[in-house]
């Protein structure tokens, strides 16, 4: 329950920042031209609202929402998600949206994603000269990585050392390796001391490769004991710290990475068991495990319900020294704006998938965004998951959606070029279309939530 408190909070946090700098894009460019705002509203407050007030003298009602799908700006003369129908009907006053010229319009509709955009890499920048960059180099993996058999079909082989590939070096294991290696023609290795490389065909499915089950790489670590949890079946049979397990039921182990997968058979037994002394039998399991001396010894026990022996084994971490960069100030604003746009070229590239059945599934709703942030309160990461959300938000909102910031650029630019507004009665009726697209996207990510945590996805 706390890391559930803990994720929610982080969320929460990030997301009312990014609304209300988003939001405050909007009103700013409004203000700056003359626009007047009738509401600026963290959150929508849709019937009522949490918190509301209104200076004195002033247009703007100010409050917060009870509904966290967005943030509300409400320029007076504008068609907006409000369907304030009834104000367009009034004469054009000087102060509104409509009655300025389009090229104000469009500084005002793409303030918000400017300022969502401009945060990132501000954040990314400032992440770099506070923390630096901290991250193991993948050719430092000397015990190479752990790859599954679509992998191995096409040439690699278990305790490969990756370099790179025809375009560039690996750096650190994070899902830009595995994108270079979707799209690489050859892959630079080095296997048993030797330098070699793999032929690749260029266009594997960067999807496919991560959501594969093992995935199509891992780095590869020792089945070597590093701590044992009390009261647990690793307890019982006495494993100590240093055993290394080398067997299960007669399959070779020749790493934690296969350790994992036969417990993963073990899984597919344990859903099809009828009884419980089917479900005995899949939880049993006869080890062969090496002690320090190097001498062997069998031992026989019984799996916790969820397929636990109970033990830890070195991670990645504690295998390998980090490597870190410092940046100076200075240094830190140039190269956060590099990150930055990597990021969003990245996000681009990976939209192509969602188009897919096996993207459409990996759509996630606000308990797949919340996972992300970490369990425990993590400053480096809150504010790295608070930059990407901003990308995120800052591109999603740019596309030319009715109802999003993009669609009503995609109609000011039309009118820019053809001299021509579209009718109020268009702009209404895109308007209702973008929002039931919209609440329809929502719909459909959030459902993959619950049926993920449901187990049907």
């Amino acid at each position: 329950m706390e890391i559930f408190l803990i994720r929610v909070l982080q969320f929460i946090l990030a997301i009312s920042l990014l609304v209300l700098l988003h939001e405050g894009g909007h009103f700013f460019f409004a203000k700056l031209f003359g626009v007047r705002v009738d509401k600026f509203y963290i959150f929508f407050d849709w019937k009522f609202s949490l918190f509301k007030f209104k200076p004195k003298n002033s247009d703007t009602e100010y409050g917060i929402g009870w509904l966290p799908l967005g943030g509300y700006c409400k320029i007076a003369g504008m068609i907006d998600e409000s369907f304030d129908t009834e104000q367009m009907k009034q004469p054009v006053q000087n102060y509104e949206f409509r009655a300025k010229p389009a090229w104000q319009r469009l500084l005002i509709m793409i303030g918000g994603v400017l300022v969502n955009f401009l945060l990132a890499l501000f954040i990314y920048g400032q992440i770099l000269f506070w923390w630096g960059d901290t991250y193991i180099p993948v050719k430092d993996m000397t015990l190479g990585m752990k790859f599954n058999q679509e992998a191995k079909s096409y040439g690699f082989k278990d305790g490969d050392i990756l370099l790179g590939t025809e375009k560039n070096a690996f750096k650190d294991f994070s899902a830009d390796l595995y994108r270079d290696i979707s799209e690489a023609h050859r892959v630079d290795i080095i296997r048993n001391g030797k330098s070699m490389c793999i032929q690749l065909p260029g266009d594997l499915n960067l999807l496919n490769m991560m959501k594969a089950d093992p995935s199509f790489v891992r780095p590869l670590l020792p089945a070597k004991i590093d701590s044992v949890l009390p009261k647990t079946p690793a307890a019982e049979i006495g494993l100590q710290k240093g055993d290394e397990i080398v067997a299960m039921n007669d399959d070779p182990v020749d790493s934690y990475n296969e350790f994992v997968d036969l417990l993963g058979r073990r899984a597919d037994m344990l859903a099809v068991a009828e009884s419980h002394a089917d479900s005995i039998k899949a939880r049993t399991v006869a080890l062969v495990v090496k002690d320090k001396n190097g001498e062997l010894r069998e031992d026989t026990t019984v799996l916790t319900p969820d397929l636990k022996l109970g033990f830890t084994v070195q991670s990645v971490a504690g295998l390998y020294k980090p490597v870190t960069r410092e940046y100076g100030f200075l240094e830190s604003i140039p190269a956060g704006i590099q990150y930055g746009f990597h990021v969003l070229a990245s996000y681009v590239d990976d939209l192509k998938y969602i188009f897919s059945a096996e993207g459409a599934k990996s759509l996630g709703g606000f308990g797949a965004i919340g996972s992300l942030f970490p369990p425990m309160w993590d400053w480096y990461m809150f504010w790295k998951m608070t930059a990407f959300l901003s990308i995120i938000l800052a591109f999603m909102n740019i596309l030319p959606i009715p109802a999003l910031d993009g669609g009503h650029v995609l109609f000011l630019l039309y009118e820019m070029i053809t001299r021509r507004k579209p009718s109020e009665t268009f702009m209404i009726r895109a308007e209702y279309v973008g929002f039931g697209i919209l609440i329809l996207l929502m719909v459909v990510a959030n459902l993959n939530d619950i049926l993920r945590a449901l187990g049907y996805l």
